[in-house]
């Protein structure tokens, strides 16, 4: 008795567009049968007719719409405080008249008819949201802690509301499969050299994937953290590139680039012969550092007493403070004031809010102010934190050079 009551919708590919399918496919006719907005109106093109509606059922709405305009005109000073509702530039409201689907309203004063029509307002501003730091498998064989920032608009509110029913949590399960599938195909020297690159490759695939539904991201920025495991030999080049660095993201991509390639540059500079001599030295002066007692600390920090003046404190113009953490895990604070008169440094916290608060173990913080191990090295390593302006921190090396010079 029910075997023609209804028939088996035509089924597609379950794959998604962009970064696992053809685009060209995705943009033909027949790509999106059987989805569930395959018979309203084409809203893409602004052609809001309904070719599935009956001529019967045309005019039982007909009827039923002029009867309600002319209940609501007859009691207009009352019901316009509920049918009228004023829209600003950005934003617009999608109507169902019926459960039909109309154009989209606004901005400005829109008349929305009681009992027969259900509205939703949509914001048309640019919104942002972050991918958390998820751990990528790269081609390598490394394993790399990346995120992302993502800024997106609606381009088309009515394909936002009748395409899919949760658009941010939507957004951000296709941002996060797309990073991942996407990041999983280069090394980490592709990543971390070419990240503004990949964001923009990126941001064009999720806009494939996301365009049907009215959506249009902007921009997409990664965010770098740390290297989980080391890709595998001759796979993979050096890893120059420091994470990201507060202060620049704003900056244009080769314009970032150039930065961070100046801050990275004395890091880098050297040839790796140095370098290795270099890391030798940290390693010995780490186990010297641990075995010594916490009163190479407050050696350094009479030393450093004695170096300061006017002078330095016109070059730096800065005051920091150093969380400590010791081998047996006791936490200890510093602070150098190199902000006003001759400075000051001592143990203890400032009374003022530091500039920058640094965190690090005492065995870097001897090798930092010994000249073994530079504090770019440091923070793009891990072993440094900066709470603060990483530019203002790196000011530091003019008191770990005029350090070095008094040694000498």
């Amino acid at each position: 008795m029910f075997k023609d009551s209804y028939q088996l919708l035509p089924q597609r590919d379950s794959s998604t567009p962009g970064l696992f399918v053809d685009s060209d496919s995705f943009k033909r006719d027949s790509y999106h049968k059987g989805l569930s907005f395959d018979y309203i109106p084409n809203v893409t093109e602004n052609d809001f007719t309904d070719t599935s509606q009956g001529w019967l059922s045309w005019i039982c709405n007909l009827v039923v719409i002029s009867l309600v305009y002319i209940c609501t005109f007859l009691t207009f000073p009352i019901t316009g405080w509920f049918v009228l509702k004023t829209v600003p530039n950005y934003q617009r409201i999608v109507v169902f008249r019926l459960g039909r689907i109309c154009p989209p309203k606004g901005p400005g004063i829109v008349l929305v008819l009681p009992l027969i029509d259900q509205w939703q307002k949509v914001d048309l501003r640019t919104r942002a949201f972050n991918i958390p730091p998820c751990q990528v498998t790269t081609r390598d064989g490394g394993v790399l802690s990346v995120g992302a920032d993502i800024q997106f608009r609606i381009w088309n509110p009515v394909l936002s509301v009748v395409s899919v029913q949760d658009l941010n949590a939507s957004t951000r399960m296709t941002a996060q499969k797309a990073l991942t599938h996407s990041l999983a195909k280069k090394t980490v020297r592709e990543i971390q050299t070419e990240r503004v690159k990949l964001g923009e490759y990126l941001g064009m695939d999720i806009n494939e994937m996301t365009r049907p539904w009215g959506l249009e991201v902007d921009r997409v920025e990664l965010t770098l953290g740390s290297l989980l495991k080391a890709p595998e030999e001759g796979l993979s080049g050096p890893l120059i590139m420091p994470p990201s660095v507060p202060g620049i993201e704003g900056l244009a991509g080769p314009i970032q680039q150039l930065a961070m390639h100046f801050l990275s540059h004395g890091a880098s500079s050297q040839p790796q012969q140095q370098d290795s001599i270099t890391f030798t030295d940290e390693f010995s002066s780490a186990a010297e550092s641990v075995a010594a007692t916490p009163g190479c600390v407050e050696e350094l920090l009479s030393e450093v007493k004695l170096l300061l003046s006017e002078s330095l404190v016109r070059q730096v113009g800065a005051c920091f403070q150093f969380d400590i953490s010791s081998g047996d895990g006791q936490q200890r604070s510093y602070y150098v004031d190199l902000s006003q008169g001759s400075g000051a440094a001592g143990e203890g916290s400032l009374c003022q809010e530091p500039d920058v608060t640094l965190s690090m173990s005492d065995c870097d913080l001897l090798a930092m102010f010994q000249g073994e191990l530079r504090p770019i090295a440091a923070y793009t390593s891990g072993r440094l934190k900066v709470q603060g302006d990483i530019k203002t921190a790196m000011k530091l090396e003019e008191l770990i050079k005029l350090l070095k010079k008094h040694q000498l």
